[in-house]
């Protein structure tokens, strides 16, 4: 795991990844982004910021003939596929599960960037409860 804020890992990881699924839903800079990857790589953005982006470097692009591109979502289809290739190669998410009861709790963390991972709300055991 490599994260953004680690600024050690992130020189350290520079130049080594095929390619990055971007699902930050929140201003972030896609530059450090740019640096993580590998010759040919792909940069593939589908969350969405509210407030636009810091430029992009267009050089990094260039001279790596990195793509970018993004996607606010496939049909049924195109989601078991992606969930199918993550099956066979071990692709999971580091998720945080909490009831629907620790709504208000996980937003304070949210504002307190208090947050590592992403809020999963349990709602089969809320509705049990």
């Amino acid at each position: 795991m490599l994260v953004s804020a680690d600024t050690d890992a992130m020189a350290a990881a520079a130049g080594t990844l095929d390619g990055i699924i971007d699902t930050v839903s929140a201003k972030h800079d896609l530059n450090a982004l740019l640096d993580l990857l590998d010759v040919d790589g792909k940069l593939i953005m589908v969350g969405a910021s509210p407030e636009p982006l810091e430029p992009m470097a267009h050089f990094k692009l260039l001279f790596k003939r990195l793509t970018f591109a993004g996607s606010l979502i496939g049909g049924i289809a195109e989601t078991q596929e992606m969930l199918d290739f993550c099956g066979k190669h071990g692709i999971t998410a580091d998720v945080e599960v909490i009831d629907a009861a620790q709504v208000n709790e996980a937003w304070d963390r949210v504002m307190a960037a208090d947050v590592r991972y992403r809020f999963v709300i349990n709602v089969q055991k809320s509705l049990v409860a």
